[in-house]
């Protein structure tokens, strides 16, 4: 098994493994832990373990919606509040 289908097969990841994962560097891993914007494990109180499930969650947050998606969450929008200032 090569070192890549070892990570995806591990539930938690180091730092160095995590950052492969996530094609980032590990300095840019370190602070985005830093500022707890990726949850994190450090039992003994040494070394970082992420896991992997929360980088899949952090990834899919930042999903940017097409402007498509955004005109139909408009109109629903709208659509809803008119009914309900017709009915006052």
């Amino acid at each position: 098994m090569t070192n890549r289908q070892d990570n995806l097969s591990k539930e938690f990841l180091t730092i160095v493994e995590a950052a492969k994962y996530l094609s980032i560097s590990e300095s840019a891993l370190y602070k985005k832990t830093s500022n707890k914007e990726i949850p994190y494990y450090v039992p003994g109180g040494k070394k970082i373990y992420i896991l992997k499930g929360d980088l899949d969650n952090w990834v899919l947050s930042g999903k940017v919606n097409p402007v498509s998606e955004i005109n139909l969450e408009t109109e629903r929008y709208l659509s809803r509040n008119s009914k309900i200032q017709m009915s006052c």
